[in-house]
């Protein structure tokens, strides 16, 4: 019950984030910013400007173009909108001696200089933070999903496609697996276990393709702008969710697809924090020193998680009254 209120919790926060610029952006010009239309001139008086007006009219009439809404920024493919800001954060910062202290800052700018994206150089940077905040939820909250790489992987599918789309070709891929587990069940099919993960993976990519021919009619800008690589890292999740659905219930590996999307979306909101990004573009040293030391402090820790004190509250309690 605690795991189904943070997962209504966490999908009713990023609907609430997304759905009122999704809404914005759809929306058709308002009647109050339109031009009201211009009555032409009919008196013997207007004469030559009488025509004039006419032709102004209709020009005035001739409706203005619905906008359509625009594609979400992608931070890892090198778009003008994004690399703009952050190469200018770099030319704007002043640099000291190259040692001891900034050997990391002489390094990225010559990096961008030789035509690297700072994107790449940012993304590379924040991945050991996100990994870092992986593992405290995992040792310290509670929140298990799939290992460390499937969450800091499939936060990296929400940056590129975004969390909505990322978030339905996941669903699409657990109940593929999932299904597909079942029918091989009832058929009995006697399978070794890389042909049936080859069969598995071929129903996953049939359903993700299914999902992808639906692009037509759902007319999404993040749906019609996916690209190769985060569909292949969709995909290859499969063989994990797999795994544990071998040894364990359908239901346990539920839970930890529901704890992976959490730990996901937690990893989004750090990879897409602006001044996240420019401080670690400004201050590479620190961000890789400080994540170091808090990756040191967080194997020593040893207690009860989160998740455990909520279970054993009732004994916890009880201990306390005697």
């Amino acid at each position: 019950m605690f795991m189904k209120n943070i997962l209504f919790a966490t999908v009713f926060m990023l609907v609430a984030l997304v759905l009122p610029a999704n809404i914005l952006a759809q929306s058709p010009t308002p009647l109050a910013t339109r031009t009201p239309r211009a009555v032409a001139t009919t008196s013997p008086e207007a004469g030559a400007s009488g025509e004039l007006s006419a032709t102004d009219s209709a020009e005035l009439e001739t409706p203005e173009p619905t906008p359509f809404p625009t594609a979400r920024p992608d931070i890892t493919q090198p778009t003008e909108e994004t690399l703009g800001p952050l190469e200018k954060i770099l030319s704007d910062q002043e640099l000291g001696p190259a040692l001891p202290m900034n050997p990391l800052k002489y390094a990225i700018r010559a990096t961008v200089e030789a035509g690297v994206t700072p994107n790449t150089i940012v993304l590379l940077l924040l991945l050991p933070l996100v990994v870092a905040v992986i593992a405290a939820a995992r040792h310290i909250v509670g929140l298990r999903g799939f290992g460390i790489f499937l969450p800091a992987s499939l936060s990296i599918v929400f940056v590129a496609i975004g969390p909505i789309v990322g978030i339905g070709m996941f669903m699409v891929i657990v109940f593929v697996s999932t299904y597909a587990r079942i029918v091989l069940r009832k058929l009995k099919l006697k399978l070794q276990y890389l042909p049936r993960m080859a069969l598995i993976l071929w129903l996953v990519v049939v359903g993700v393709l299914l999902s992808i021919f639906l692009a037509p009619v759902i007319k999404h800008p993040d749906f019609t702008n996916i690209s190769i690589f985060p569909v292949l890292i969709l995909v290859l999740m499969a063989e994990d969710f797999s795994k544990v659905q071998l040894g364990k219930s359908a239901r346990t590996a539920i839970t930890l697809a529901s704890e992976t999307i959490i730990l996901a979306l937690v990893s989004y909101i750090f990879l897409t924090m602006e001044s996240l990004q420019q401080l670690a573009l400004l201050y590479p040293e620190g961000i890789l020193l400080g994540v170091l030391l808090a990756d040191l402090v967080l194997g020593k820790y040893v207690g009860l998680r989160v998740m455990e004190y909520w279970r054993y509250r009732k004994l916890i309690q009880a201990g306390k009254d005697k």
